[in-house]
Formats: structure tokens, sequence, C-alpha cells
């Protein structure tokens, strides 16, 4: 499939071999029970490499996976508080649970507090409700952003302490291994798992807190 001749070619151990003509180049490689691989097809003569083209693949799509892992791992989620600042206590438990699984599975968490009407004129409540959420997440978390607003509505940023979050996943595996008689890695492996399905339902469990019609609903709180 390399179309073009001569080409620059780079040998199996990474040595220059110079400028070759193509079927000179594949018969080296064949030779050598390997293949003839083009890398920098837009190169003048075109870089192609003597290589394990099957063991290329497999190196690039792990390091491809890796890449794609670490930058799940880092994804900014998203929790509301609702789409006004009169939520529920107990709602705003549930938000906090579900934050400590986004950030201990290693996320970052934007936490969203929406004003409804003139609720705006009470910013105070607003801001409340996230300083309760962050208290109660700072044994694993760290502030990166302070409220900052966005209309009507106010957000702060929090990311995972690694440090924090791995020592409470150890004190967890410590515990569950204590009680259920088996080996801290057993049971740190049993809390990753239990951990991804909670994460899941974290998840999954985002209502839809959108709203069209705030300035519709005035609703001054009392």
């Amino acid at each position: 499939m390399i179309r073009i001749s001569p080409i620059r070619v780079i040998g199996p151990n990474e040595e220059m071999l110079g400028v070759i003509e193509t079927a000179d180049a594949i018969r080296m490689a064949d030779e050598a029970g390997l293949d003839l691989v083009e890398i920098s097809p837009d190169a003048r003569p075109p870089v192609c490499k003597i290589m394990d083209y099957g063991k290329f693949k497999y190196e690039s799509g792990k390091k491809e996976r890796k890449n794609n892992a670490a930058s799940k791992q880092t994804e900014m989620k998203e929790v509301r508080l609702g789409r006004s600042v009169k939520i529920d206590p107990h709602d705003v438990q549930i938000r906090i649970d579900q934050i400590r699984r986004f950030l201990i599975a290693g996320h970052k968490v934007m936490v969203t507090q929406k004003f409804r009407g003139r609720e705006i004129a009470h910013r105070d409540m607003g801001l409340m409700n996230l300083a309760k959420v962050r208290d109660q997440v700072l044994d694993i978390a760290k502030v990166e952003q302070t409220p900052r607003w966005f209309g009507k509505q106010a957000s702060i940023i929090l990311a995972p302490d690694k440090a924090k979050v791995e020592a409470l996943k150890r004190k967890l595996a410590k515990e569950k291994a204590e009680k259920e008689g088996i080996s801290e890695e057993a049971a740190m492996k049993a809390h990753d798992d239990e951990a991804a399905k909670a994460l899941a339902a974290a998840e999954a469990a985002q209502p839809d807190d959108d709203d069209d019609d705030d300035d519709d609903e005035p609703g001054t709180p009392g």
C-alpha cells in the first residue's frame, strides 16, 4: 500500500537505514519477519519503519485506552441544588452523597445553586446551601473555585484531594476486612466494585432541574 518510492527507512531498533527503494525496504522487512509501516506519509520522502505491526497496533490501542481512562477520570461533573434556594434538606443530603461518589471516583464537581424569580435578592440563602455542601465534603475535597455568578445561579467547583480520598479508601477497606474476615486487598477490590456501581447510580440520579419559567414564579423566600 506504500505507493511512493524511494522512502526513508527506520530499522526495528530505531536505527536510520537511509533512503531506500520501497521494494527493497519491503524485502528487508520480510527477511526480518516484520512489517514495513508508513509513519510519516506527508514527509518527502515518506518515512517508514520496519516493525511488528500487530504489536504496534496493540501498544497504540493500549495507550489510547489509558489516555481515555485518564481523561474520563478527570471529567467535570455538575450537581444542581434544585431550581430554587428553597431546597429540602433531605434533597441537599442526597446531592451531597452524590457529590462524594463523584469525588471518590476522581472527578471534579461543579455544584450549582439556581435562584428562582426574586430569590436573587436573597443570595445569602443560596450561598448557605453551597457552603453546607462544601463543608460536608472537605474531608475528601478541596475548593478549586469559590462561588462564581452566572446570571441567576452561583457555582463552586470542588476537586478531589487525592491523599484524603486514598486514606478514606484504605480506612473503609480495613474496616470491611475486619468485619468480613477477608484480606485488605480483597476488601479494597470489593470496595472499588461497590464504588463503581454507586458512581453509575449517581450519574443516573442527576435530576433535570432546568426551568424555563423561573421569572414567571417570583415567590420571594420567607
